[in-house]
This record gives structure tokens, sequence and C-alpha cells, in this order.
């Protein structure tokens, strides 16, 4: 298996909780959420993002609306919604958990 498969498969797994965690600070349009994924060194493209984003609107984690651009055409704002922190609140927990449990099993020191 091909190194870069795999951490593409483990980025991928914790997404969902970076984009909810990133619009739980303020509302972002789409290249901010990427700008803070990049920061990161979180490396995805809209072909990415966008599916994700319609995936948590559908189950009503994420809201938008248009804004008027100065720069262009107008922009779509999501925000997180209070379904959301729920739901934000729930994965940050089995995050923490998921990430404990592996370090205990990858620590090498006795």
């Amino acid at each position: 298996m091909q190194i870069e498969n795999t951490k593409a498969q483990l980025r991928k797994g914790v997404l969902e909780l970076c984009i909810l965690s990133i619009l739980a600070k303020e509302r972002k349009y789409a290249s901010e959420i990427i700008s803070h994924l990049k920061d990161a060194k979180l490396i995805i493209v809209e072909g990415t993002l966008y599916p994700l984003l319609t995936r948590l609107r559908s189950a009503d984690y994420l809201a938008y609306e248009w804004e008027e651009s100065k720069n262009g055409p107008p922009r779509k704002y999501y925000s997180i919604t209070t379904q959301g922190k729920d739901f934000l609140s729930e994965l940050s927990g089995s995050w923490n958990e998921l990430k404990d449990a592996v370090e205990q099993l990858t620590n090498h020191k006795n």
C-alpha cells in the first residue's frame, strides 16, 4: 500500500471534524475553509469540499447565506447550526478517544 493513499484516507476521515471546527469559530466561504485546511496541512480541493459541505448541510449541521462581494460574484457563507454544534461535540469526543487509543498503542516507550 502506498503511503500517500493511506495519508489521504486518514485526512478524509477527519475532514468533517475540521470543517465544523473551523465554522464553529465564525462563518466562512469555501475558499476560506480551504485556506484554513491548507494552513493545517490538510490539502483538499473544491471538488472534495463541496460535496462534504452539501452533505453537512443536508444533515442540518450547516446553513448558508449568500452575500454580495466587493470583488466579484456573491459568495456563499457557511455557518454551523445548533445541531452542527451538538454533532461537533460528539465528533470531538470520539476523536479524542480515538487519538488517545492510537497514541497508547503506538507509543514505543515502556
